[in-house]
């Protein structure tokens, strides 16, 4: 083992292999890289004892590309690749992307929209009887009826689409060898029904195991049905607890089987000491390689999964929420080859996951019992039973602080603030502050409207302030100034002008003006998502305002950028429409200035009607008092002889 694998036919015979067992079908640049989904699967195979090909980035509208090897021996392995192939090619905006980082030299339009389905049907139509199998984020978070932002519709299984026979949701590297292992022992991929971590189409499900959720066109149908479906799959995310899924869907059932079960620490270890080359392949050379790499190349995962249930994020869906983790010798001794890479620098520039500083599970109930369906560990408030210690992770950012030619190790990956607090032992937190941060920090609070706040599964703005007032304390403890660089959300569900107006007031008194903005992506599977299409928030049921229309948007993300001059119109419309003319001036409070020739004037408070006057009513037996007449004003006295005399000789002045 060991080398790049096999590119391309001339590769394939250089090592002399009459087929290979998968081939393995990629949106993305072929980088043999952990941090690349298909590095690791292909990995997981070869160490398996199976021969793996790669075929990346076909060109779809030729056949004949994706018949490189011809038939392999077990089937085809299909991906997107890192990231949704829309994701990948439109901004929130519906634009297209200029660069793709995954590809060489960053060139746009290498790979199709919706590029799983595309590549899997043109290999039914060269292949009609070969295995298909489908995987990677795009394929996971599409793997039932799913909200299509980009063509605003509601779309069935991505399996059935895609003509697929087995779709591997989550990470998958123990669903893969479980049916590598079933096709080499003759099974036919049918009859593979029985993997976890796995989904498939038949036509005959036993509707008595599992829960059968409404059908494909039932959810068509009704916006409310598809929300408390999804709900139902959100609840059963979790391996230890989850139930088998049936979606019917035209004569058809999508059946998914419950997630695999989490990497043990001696697993993940073995994931990530496969041999990978840890870099693009040559081929991609000439063209300046994969640009994706150098955000990678010099950070170690440290983690999996994430309880931290964000509702715009898909990793319950992909990952799960129980944490998954590399032991410290792994960690070090990769760290080790990192530092006799010939451009390494002495910086590593991350050491995390998903959320840099878990690395635990929650709970000591979740590792033999899964995590609770329908609570959080950290929202609305941290839950009684969460264990907040950063003690180990201390120790291993301490051994990697330790090596020879290592001068400084970043946490570049999210740190959640709120179990950072939790944790009633700050020295994690002077250690971030002291050893960790390169100037600054990048925290996600994301909002300062507590009403947003709720429906995206944060804390309260109070806890954000809370870290703040701490973190600029243990900087001045340090004689250090390094500073806090929020990310914010605008036009997430829930937030109208009005909360909109308080981010950017919020920003104007902090004197930060971000340079990027994240506009609410409604990405595939995440309940934020459902919000946005439904108007429901799937946990209550209630109706939930959302800011849908594309100017709307416009204005809520400019109102956080109200300084760049680019976005004055936008933000005086918002004001205008807001009823906030206040904010429209010179006073220090105000967020943009009138332009010449503009005239604003301060809203004024309504005046409030007066109420009428209750009339006394008499008791009983007494007459009405009418009310006393008004007293007659006296005529004015006339002015006295003096007063006349002055008045004569100040008029005789005026005229000299």
């Amino acid at each position: 083992m060991g080398g790049f694998l096999p590119l391309c036919r001339r590769d394939m015979e250089r090592l002399g292999w009459d087929a290979p067992d998968f081939v393995y079908v990629i949106g993305d640049a072929y980088v043999d890289h952990p941090s690349f989904g298909h590095a690791i699967i292909s990995r997981v195979l070869e160490n398996a004892g199976y021969k793996v090909a790669i075929i990346s980035q076909p060109d779809w509208k030729k056949p004949e590309s994706i018949r490189e090897y011809g038939l392999p021996r077990l089937g085809f392995l299909v991906s997107g690749g890192n990231m949704d192939s829309m994701v990948n090619h439109y901004s929130v905006t519906k634009h297209r992307r200029k660069t793709d980082a995954y590809t060489p030299g960053g060139i746009m339009g290498k790979r199709p929209d919706y590029a799983t389905v595309v590549y899997s049907n043109l290999i039914r139509q060269s292949y009609p009887k070969a295995p298909i199998i489908i995987g990677g984020i795009e394929a996971s978070l599409r793997r039932l009826s799913h909200y299509d932002y980009w063509s605003d519709s509601l779309k069935r299984s991505i399996l059935l689409d895609a003509q697929a026979d087995l779709l591997l949701y989550g990470m998958g590297e123990k669903s893969i060898v479980e049916v590598a292992d079933a096709l080499n022992s003759g099974l036919n991929i049918k009859d593979l029904v029985f993997i976890r971590g796995t989904a498939y189409v038949t036509a005959q499900p036993d509707l008595t195991e599992g829960i059968t959720l409404p059908s494909y066109e039932e959810l068509c149908q009704s916006k409310k049905r598809y929300a408390e479906s999804f709900y139902i799959q959100y609840c059963n995310t979790d391996p230890y607890c989850a139930k088998k899924l049936i979606e019917p869907s035209g004569r058809t059932f999508v059946v998914q089987n419950p997630p695999q079960f989490p990497l043990t620490t001696r697993e993940m270890d073995a994931v990530y000491a496969l041999p990978y080359e840890n870099t693009w392949h040559p081929s991609y050379e000439k063209q300046g390689g994969v640009p994706a790499i150098s955000e990678v190349q010099f950070s170690l995962v440290s983690n999996r999964g994430c309880f931290g249930g964000c509702n715009f994020c898909a990793l319950t869906f992909h990952q799960g929420r129980i944490i998954q983790t590399r032991s410290h010798d792994s960690l070090v001794q990769e760290a080790e080859r990192l530092t006799r890479h010939p451009d390494f620098k002495g910086y590593i520039h991350d050491v995390g996951g998903p959320t840099a500083n878990f690395r635990q599970p929650a709970c000591q109930k979740q590792e033999k019992h899964g995590v609770c369906p329908t609570k959080q560990c950290l929202f609305p408030t941290p839950c009684k039973n969460l264990r907040a210690d950063h003690s180990d992770y201390v120790d291993l950012l301490r051994k990697l602080r330790a090596l020879p030619k290592v001068k400084k190790v970043f946490i570049r990956s999210g740190i959640r603030f709120d179990y950072l607090l939790a944790d009633e032992d700050p020295t994690f937190f002077k250690e971030l502050v002291e050893h960790h941060i390169s100037g600054q920090l990048k925290v996600a609070p994301e909002h300062v409207a507590d009403e947003v706040l709720q429906y995206m599964g944060k804390p309260r703005h109070a806890v954000y302030t809370k870290f703040c007032r701490k973190y600029e304390k243990y900087n001045e403890q340090l004689g250090k100034k390094q500073f806090l660089v929020p990310y914010l959300m605008s036009s997430h569900p829930g937030s109208t002008l009005k909360e909109a107006i308080a981010l950017a007031e919020y920003a104007r008194d902090m004197g930060y003006m971000p340079e990027q903005v994240q506009d609410f992506y409604p990405t595939p599977s995440t309940l934020s998502t459902v919000m946005y299409y439904t108007g429901l928030d799937p946990r209550t049921m209630k109706k939930v305002y959302v800011p849908t229309d594309p100017h709307e948007k416009a204005m809520q993300r400019a109102l956080i950028q109200y300084r760049n001059p680019k976005n004055y119109h936008l933000v005086k419309e918002a004001l205008e429409k807001a009823g906030r003319t206040d904010l429209i001036g010179f006073d220090k409070h105000c967020l943009i200035r009138p332009r010449k020739g503009e005239v604003f004037i301060k809203p004024v408070p309504k005046a409030q009607p007066r109420k009428p006057e209750k009339k006394a009513t008499p008791p009983k037996g007494k007459k009405p008092q009418l009310p006393a007449k008004p007293a007659k004003k006296s005529a004015p006295k006339p002015p006295s002889p003096q007063a006349m005399a002055q008045a004569e000789r100040y008029l005789k002045k005026r005229k000299k």
